[in-house]
């Protein structure tokens, strides 16, 4: 389905180009480096893109209305305004079925996998499309955590460790080898499998695309997409970012 001009212009959920917004926050890397393989997934605007999990900065929803789609960011944290709910996907109604649905580090940390992914399905229209960018916790080995912690910045006074630096520190602290540490971790943390999320994707949906590639170059100084990518083509890391497309039947 394509929607060629806004259906109904009083709905809170329906937003026309009055309402388009800056370009995405330069403040995350991850946003900025991604977004051309989402917005090269998605079918030309404008049509109706419903953001997963946008998180405090917003997400994609920007970017989306920049360029003429019909955006809505859906996540209990999400900025206040016009383009976004600030409610749990698992509650979200739509007013009808979208086009497009995006999904970006939000399905590894959800409580129930199954649920959402079935929700995912319910809110496409038929023939609809979903991007999905993910992180394999399972693929984090030894090799690769040492490669990034040696990449690791020093925090700056008052500043919050990223979550690289506590892995590190918690690693050290808990004398256990690696791969004992993680799944620890994972289990404590409530973390899906990559492997997981990508058997229960292509159990509902016709999938397009599946690559993997590079996840930590934000979080790692002095690093870009580019290295990490040469690194994991040398095999001295493994891969830890999914990057997958699929159309609802």
């Amino acid at each position: 389905m394509r929607l060629d001009a806004c259906t109904n212009p009083n709905s809170a959920d329906v937003l026309c180009s009055e309402h388009r917004m800056p370009c995405m926050t330069p403040d995350d890397p991850w946003l900025a480096a991604v977004w051309p393989f989402v917005h090269g997934q998605l079918p030309p605007a404008p049509v109706r893109v419903l953001e997963v999990g946008c998180g405090t900065l917003g997400g994609f929803v920007p970017g989306l209305l920049d360029a003429g789609y019909h955006a809505v960011g859906v996540d209990p944290e999400a900025p206040e305004g016009p383009g976004y709910r600030q409610i749990e996907f698992e509650r979200y109604e739509p007013p009808q079925p979208v086009d497009c649905v995006v999904a970006s580090l939000s399905l590894h940390h959800v409580a129930d996998l199954d649920e959402v992914l079935d929700r995912l399905g319910a809110v496409l229209a038929p023939g609809g499309m979903l991007v999905v960018l993910e992180w394999a916790w399972e693929r984090f080995d030894e090799a690769t955590a040492r490669w990034c912690f040696a990449r690791l910045a020093s925090p700056n006074p008052g500043e919050e460790p990223g979550w690289l630096h506590k892995a590190q520190e918690r690693w050290a602290a808990s004398g256990q080898p690696w791969d004992d540490y993680l799944r620890s971790w994972a289990i404590e943390e409530g973390l899906h499998p990559g492997e997981d999320i990508v058997r229960g994707l292509d159990a509902r949906f016709h999938r397009q695309l599946h690559v993997e590639g590079p996840y930590f170059f934000p979080d790692l100084a002095d690093t870009s997409e580019g290295q990490e990518q040469a690194a994991i083509d040398a095999g001295l890391i493994r891969a830890g970012g999914i990057r997958y497309a699929a159309t609802r039947a």
